[in-house]
């Protein structure tokens, strides 16, 4: 980035040549410049949602951890929610609310590499408008992950559900059903608890819902838990902190293929790829009726 470029930021970058990626030489100033130019496909996914952080202010070389309560750094107008704690003890956090650039660039500003986002807007935070599948390959090899979302798409086409995929930007794939507001966030955890179990039920020898990596036996894990209250999910577009920054990456269903290779979809290339067809872009005006889809499962 030019200083020229820099001044039209909305934030000042600190250190902005600190390497994060060392194999591959990408800086801070690199992942600031990946989400300026990603941020329109991104924003629809960040927008009025509530955010939890994962801070990893040394990259690859150093420890991350994660934050829920908004950092005292952050520009002041930043939009946050307060919600009260689960355990009922009284006390609450203030989250962040993404739909800003300022927000988004402010984070990468204090190392956070990947967006992590909940189901809901934080206007009805256990309101979800999706339902999440995350698909995590027992081998770690991505082909095992596509074979198995491949199963949870033809299970959801079978109940007339649209549903889409993306990579996780990790080893594993995520497949996510957009429903129209209204079911709380418990309801959604059922309905997704008795899918991934139909599923795995129907496909044994290479599916589980077997939480304990031991059980698993090698086999693909489908976690419906990224649907409970305040869990989150990776971020479409969001890059991670794995080697050669991956970007968790929205796909077409054709391209979910075993010779797939996530770690191709990267901060370094990933600009060629906004240069095509959205394979999201109907996401959000394909919401579908929870109601129906709930009376659909209980018919399989």
């Amino acid at each position: 980035m030019n200083p020229a470029a820099s001044r039209r930021l909305p934030i000042e970058v600190s250190r902005p040549g600190k390497i994060f990626w060392p194999e591959d030489g990408y800086t801070k100033l690199d992942l600031i410049e990946y989400y300026v130019a990603v941020f329109p496909r991104l924003v629809p996914y960040v927008r009025n949602r509530i955010l939890t952080l994962e801070r990893c202010p040394d990259g690859m070389r150093g420890e991350c951890f994660f934050q829920k309560q908004i950092p005292e750094s952050m520009p002041p107008k930043t939009p946050r929610k307060r919600l009260a704690h689960l355990d009922k003890s009284g006390k609450s956090t203030d989250y962040v609310v993404g739909g800003a650039l300022e927000t988004q660039l402010a984070l990468v500003n204090l190392g956070c590499i990947a967006v992590h986002i909940m189901a809901s807007r934080a206007i009805s935070p256990r309101k979800p408008d999706w339902i999440t599948i995350d698909i995590d390959p027992g081998s770690g090899r991505f082909d095992d992950a596509a074979r198995a979302g491949l199963h949870v798409k033809a299970a959801f086409d079978r109940m007339g559900l649209v549903s889409f995929a993306k990579t996780s930007g990790s080893r594993g794939m995520h497949v996510l059903v957009p429903i129209r507001t209204g079911p709380d966030a418990d309801e959604v955890l059922t309905f997704a608890e008795s899918f991934v179990a139909r599923v795995a039920a129907a496909h044994a020898n290479e599916l589980t819902i077997e939480h304990s990596f031991a059980a698993r036996r090698g086999r693909v894990y489908l976690d419906p838990f990224r649907n409970a209250f305040g869990q989150t999910v990776v971020a479409p577009y969001s890059v991670r902190r794995r080697e050669h920054a991956p970007v968790s990456t929205p796909l077409d269903w054709s391209e979910v293929k075993a010779t797939l290779v996530p770690s191709d979809f990267n901060l370094g290339n990933f600009r060629h790829r906004l240069q095509g067809s959205d394979p999201w872009e109907r996401f959000f005006q394909s919401r579908q009726s929870f109601t129906d889809a709930t009376a659909l499962l209980s018919k399989q």
